[in-house]
């Protein structure tokens, strides 16, 4: 019996559920399995995930208590939304004369599109004294008498004066209904929005209860006592408990489970990760070590969901391939698998046998120029996974590999309809696809202002192979595919952090007020769960909305990596040499901490002054930091808050955009400490001082200052 203590991540698809077991000290991977998506079972997604923790610790030899963590990603919520199976939200809008014309409006909620032909089932009463308890308990017997079977409180001003929408719950409680106000599902203020994120989380809330529970006792019943963790939108996990309040959370979780993955696992700081299955490729960005979130449109609405900013394009590893006028045209949307057709490039030689190019309509309304060859073995689809391996652009042991001599058998007919050989029809085909998604990658990078020297290019998925090597080349940027590409979301969910955001909205906010919000993010993930020594927060304090955003994330539990594998000094050198684009015998190391150096250079420019770049690299040999132009200092815990004070005033700038303090980050311990989201100089050195405090007083603190353009 093995001693490996292990971490589960569970991915549940539409069609399979995927489940991986990782080493939770070398983060390796142990083992992987798949499952059918247990959709029709009178237990719903939780049979199927039972089934694959069964069959993972069967070929893990582990047991029940070999697990250490616990999560499942699940596309539930997503679904439920997308096709309208939803419950009835009774809505009780809480106002008096004027506060009662917005509050009314609110009853256009129940327009709201989930799927064509369906609207958002939502019955309105309207409440003008929360306190006023009779008419409360009319208005809520008269949404539950019209078929409400959960119920949200909202009013004016509710993020500042809660107590009505309180009032108003605590009246209904009698009726045992799922219940939310609308303040505890988002901060911010703006009270249609507001409402309208709080309704949408309601209409899921019944269906995602069900399933929660069903989860968890299945999970006990199974032996498992850690605590089971549920993936969110944004990249991390969150408790059962939390996703029972929010489940809306869990909406759109699916990309956010892959980037995870590959933050985590490949542990990119500054890049674009490209998660390719079939038929399309999601691409996200990860910037300074983390993933890029916004708010989400949910139902074509906005809504104060902050999720990953994904943005799907229709080319996957089984995009068909469109020619017309002697050449390639296009590269899908559609693809093998809708199409009904095999790839070309999985079959045999002697299935190939007398193949001829042939063009289709796969599906009624497509144009009828789609490519597929028929063969001694029937009809094949020729797709974007076929053309990577006819240019040997798929690696070896790679989950769509298959023989390069089939690959070139099974291209041969379309390069004899084109004209050309086979290299070259197979190069006109990815060309094909990965220029639609460049257009998109060329975007984020701008939309991010990612370090373009940094930028580097990591595929995911089944299918990332057909498009992730190609571009990399097109574009001349680093690229590779992610280890286990093919179960890269469930690791992602096995490796992810418990991550929680705050949000307040607070004019003219200072210290004591920004302090309080960090304080509450990381009480909240460590509420979660999450190890308080681990726990890291980033402010960010935005000057023209008055918003105040603490972002927390730390582990379940402290993870030690195998110390055998750390990097030297001569790979931790070329690691940086290699993102600065720069000769080693250039770089120098400017300081550093037990658990991270470093390193700088200096681009001289002609008219434009010394730029000096900086790289962060830590012991493993990965860049955690990249600073286009930065100045780096080195202080002690006990003299850093007056040598931070001098820095910062030094580097504080004032001008028609008013007080712009430098972009502070702090290496101290094991931890990269991110002050850049703040402006005003008296919170960030506060924060500062905040994280300092518990230190001892002879710790070396590294100081990485950019000045702010």
């Amino acid at each position: 019996m093995t001693t490996h203590r292990i971490r589960v991540g569970i991915d549940v698809g539409g069609t399979f559920t995927d489940a991986v077991a990782v080493d939770a000290t070398t983060l390796a991977l142990l083992g992987q399995v798949k499952v059918p998506t247990s959709h029709h079972h009178e237990d719903g997604v939780a049979h199927g995930i039972v089934e694959a923790l069964g069959r993972l610790l069967e070929q893990t030899s582990c047991a029940p208590d070999d697990v250490a963590f616990l999560a499942h990603g699940t596309t539930q919520a997503t679904n439920a939304l997308l096709e309208g199976d939803v419950a009835t939200v009774g809505l009780l809008g809480i106002g008096n004369t004027p506060g009662a014309v917005f509050t009314r409006r609110l009853a256009s909620l129940a327009k709201l599109e989930l799927a064509p032909g369906k609207r958002l089932p939502l019955v309105y009463a309207h409440v003008a004294d929360p306190d006023d308890t009779p008419a409360v308990e009319r208005a809520v017997a008269e949404v539950v008498g019209r078929g409400a079977e959960v119920l949200v409180a909202s009013e004016p001003f509710g993020v500042d004066l809660p107590d009505g929408e309180r009032s108003v719950l605590e009246s209904a409680r009698p009726h045992g209904l799922p219940m939310a106000a609308a303040h505890e599902i988002t901060s911010l203020y703006g009270l249609h929005k507001r409402t309208r994120t709080a309704v949408v989380n309601a209409a899921i809330l019944p269906r995602m209860l069900a399933t929660a529970d069903l989860v968890d006792t299945s999970i006990t019943k199974a032996g498992v006592t850690a605590p089971l963790m549920v993936m969110r939108c944004d990249g991390g996990v969150m408790s059962l408990d939390e996703m029972r309040r929010r489940p809306l959370l869990t909406v759109l979780s699916g990309p956010a489970a892959g980037v995870a993955g590959a933050l985590m696992q490949e542990r990119i700081s500054e890049g674009v990760f490209l998660e390719t299955g079939g038929t399309s490729t999601d691409i996200s960005v990860v910037r300074r070590g983390k993933v890029a979130v916004r708010h989400a449109t949910i139902l074509g609405k906005g809504s104060y969901l902050s999720a990953l900013d994904v943005r799907t394009v229709g080319v996957g590893g089984g995009s068909m391939v469109r020619v017309g006028d002697g050449r390639v045209v296009g590269v899908g949307p559609r693809s093998a698998h809708i199409a009904g057709l095999p790839y070309a490039c999985f079959a045999s030689l002697e299935d190939l046998r007398d193949a001829e190019v042939a063009t289709v309509r796969p599906m009624d309304g497509d144009p009828d120029d789609h490519v597929v060859i028929d063969a001694a073995g029937g009809r094949f689809a020729l797709t974007m996974t076929c053309a990577a391996n006819a240019l040997g652009r798929v690696g070896e042991g790679d989950f769509a590999r298959c023989d390069q001599e089939v690959a070139r058998a099974a291209l041969e007919p379309l390069a004899r309809h084109l004209g050309v050989d086979v290299a070259a029809a197979a190069t006109q085909v990815l060309d094909a696809g990965c220029a639609q998604v460049r257009k998109t990658v060329d975007a984020m990078i701008r939309d991010y202002r990612l370090d373009e020297d940094a930028v580097v290019l990591v595929g995911g998925g089944g299918g990332a192979a057909a498009v992730t090597p190609h571009l990399a080349a097109l574009t001349g940027m680093e690229g590779r595919t992610a280890r286990h590409a093919e179960v890269i979301s469930p690791i992602g969910v096995a490796l992810a952090l418990v991550r929680e955001q705050i949000e307040r909205i607070i004019p003219g906010a200072g210290q004591e007020q920004i302090l309080a919000v960090r304080a509450e993010a990381e009480q909240a993930v460590i509420a979660q769960g999450a190890s308080p020594e681990g726990v890291e927060v980033e402010v960010t304090v935005d000057p023209q909305t008055s918003t105040v955003r603490a972002v927390a994330t730390g582990a379940t539990e402290l993870r030690t990596q195998d110390r055998a594998h750390r990097a030297d000094g001569d790979e931790r050198l070329r690691a940086a040499a290699a993102s600065l684009k720069a000769d080693p015998s250039a770089v120098r190391v400017l300081a550093g901490t037990p658990a991270h150096t470093v390193y700088g250079t200096e681009v001289r420019r002609r008219f434009r002054g010394v730029r000096r770049p900086v790289r962060v690299v830590d012991a493993d040999g990965v860049v955690r930091l990249h600073a286009p132009d930065a100045r780096v200092e080195t202080t002690t815990v006990a003299a850093a808050p007056e040598f931070l004070a001098r820095l910062v005033a030094e580097s504080t700038s004032y001008g028609d955009g008013g007080v712009r303090a430098p972009a502070l980050r702090l290496l101290l311990g094991a931890r990269i400490v991110d002050l850049s989201g703040v402006l005003d100089p008296q919170p960030l050195l506060a924060l500062a001082a905040g994280e300092l405090r518990p230190r001892a007083a002879d710790e070396p603190v590294v100081a990485v200052l950019e000045t702010r353009s």
